[in-house]
């Protein structure tokens, strides 16, 4: 009877220690101390996750600028362990390796805390098993004594209860096995946060040994650098397109949306223009996030309704094509009015000369680096395309260029650094296969593939702001990557 509760007594006391040497040898094995502090800035790692106080009790570091801080305050009423972890403040060298290192070490520790939380559960559920062994194995000492007492009369009677009681018992035998795995466990926890500890230390040590005032100087002249070499690149070839980014999914199969690319940096209203005829409504969004989630800002009604999707909004205004024909009208969104509308003289219009998914798109208007333009075809170019460049307040045609390639032919195309590029399909399989230079007034066959996701694109228009390709896509609103390949100018060329 002695020999099996001196074993139990000896889990108990194993268990008791583990708990005691979580409470008090883990914290100071990363190097804390008691020292009290009120924080509205505290991560506490509670139960295997991390939470932000409104204020918690945990060890001041000597300058929480320096680096991540991890500190306990031993264990809860509950006996849980309790981590707490101190984030440094925010500056612009967050984002160096050094930080980038500490996060891989705070997410370690919070794996470990998650760790250290599973094993305390499963302690606490067995500690419960032991205690009703404990029971049981009190009332088997009174069967023993009862047996002594009377051998002859129960001795049936109670060895069957015996044996149905040492039955209860035998599953303590893998519980056993698993403290002792437990055990092991709890020693590799504790060499992974000395190695832990030291670590931190040797980082925070580092980092501390730069100035930080003197870093932020040179952050800061670098980002001046990076800006004036910007202003420096001319416009750009298109040598690739990547994507699509699919935004959003909404609408008919065909349509088109935009942002304004002369916007401000805050300024990043969105609009949306369904179906390619037969419709006059506008609809305004503050932000991407908001044309997502679908929150209208604003709403408004055209005097006219529109013919194709190639419309395009450029310095607070929307140009596109009047219905069944070829003038192009000027709307402010600001005053709510046309402030211009001009015919573009021998424009092929109501699908004399479209794309070749035809939608009225036979006047596409479009904006770059360089200013607005209109691409269309006439009866005077064979139904050719012709590049014209438009003045922004009275749509007079500044400049005109009669290219070689069919209308008809052509899937979509987009104006970049002044050169237009065509696309030979609106279908899958589609890439730009020509360009046409206004600069030199030379054409060139391209081969750049793009991946037509949705398979039927009815839009497709770059932003030069954001240097992208906006496209409606099946019903889907998505964005293109473009990489131009760049000119940097030398002081001899200004």
């Amino acid at each position: 009877m002695s020999l099996p509760l001196l074993k139990l007594g000896a889990v108990l006391s194993t268990m008791a220690m583990i708990s005691n040497w979580m409470s008090q040898t883990l914290p100071s094995l990363v190097g804390l101390n008691t020292t009290r502090l009120s924080t509205p800035d505290t991560l506490v790692s509670h139960s295997g996750g991390f939470g932000r106080l409104g204020k918690a009790d945990s060890s001041l570091p000597s300058n929480p600028k320096e680096g991540w801080q991890v500190y306990s305050s031993a264990q809860d009423p509950d006996g849980r362990c309790i981590c707490t972890v101190v984030a440094p403040e925010q500056n612009l060298c967050s984002r160096d390796a050094k930080s980038r290192q500490l996060r891989q070490l705070l997410e370690k520790v919070q794996n470990m805390s998650q760790s250290i939380e599973v094993l305390n559960l499963r302690t606490q559920r067995d500690f419960q098993y032991v205690l009703k062994m404990e029971t049981q194995m009190k009332g088997l000492k009174v069967k023993f004594r009862q047996i002594e007492d009377d051998r002859k009369t129960l001795m049936t009677k109670h060895f069957q209860e015996l044996k149905e009681k040492m039955d209860e018992l035998l599953p303590l035998i893998p519980v056993l096995e698993q403290y002792k795995t437990d055990a092991k466990l709890i020693t590799q926890f504790k060499e992974e946060i000395r190695n832990l500890s030291a670590v931190l230390t040797g980082i925070q040590e580092e980092i501390g040994a730069y100035d930080y005032e003197e870093l932020h100087q040179r952050v800061l002249s670098l980002e001046t650098r990076l800006r004036d070499c910007m202003k420096k690149l001319t416009c750009g070839k298109l040598m690739k397109i990547t994507g699509p980014v699919t935004v959003k999914t909404s609408g008919t199969r065909f349509g088109a949306w935009m942002t304004d690319p002369l916007a401000s940096e805050k300024n990043n209203r969105v609009w949306y223009m369904d179906s390619y005829t037969n419709n006059k409504i506008v609809r305004e969004y503050k932000s991407i996030a908001d044309f997502v989630s679908g929150a209208e800002s604003r709403t408004y009604n055209l005097p006219f309704k529109w013919a194709g999707t190639n419309h395009v909004v450029y310095n607070g205004s929307l140009y596109f094509n009047k219905y069944q024909s070829n003038i192009i009208i000027k709307y402010s969104f600001d005053m709510g009015r046309v402030l211009a509308q001009r015919s573009l003289e021998y424009a092929g219009f109501h699908n004399v000369y479209p794309y070749t998914w035809g939608g009225f798109s036979d006047i596409d208007l479009m904006a770059d680096e360089i200013g607005l333009w209109a691409v269309y075809a006439t009866n005077q170019n064979a139904g050719n395309i012709v590049i014209s460049q438009l003045n922004k307040d009275t749509l007079e045609v500044m400049k005109s260029w009669s290219t070689g390639y069919p209308k008809r032919s052509a899937g979509e195309s987009f104006m970049i650094c002044g050169t237009l590029y065509v696309t030979n399909s609106h279908l899958t399989g589609a890439k730009v296969y020509y360009s046409y230079s206004t600069k030199t007034s030379t054409y060139e066959y391209t081969d750049i593939p793009f991946h037509n996701q949705y398979f039927h694109i009815s839009m497709l228009d770059y932003n030069a702001r954001d240097r992208a390709l906006y496209a409606w896509n099946n019903g889907h609103q998505v964005l293109f990557n473009v990489t131009l390949f760049h000119i940097i100018k030398t002081e001899d060329d200004t």
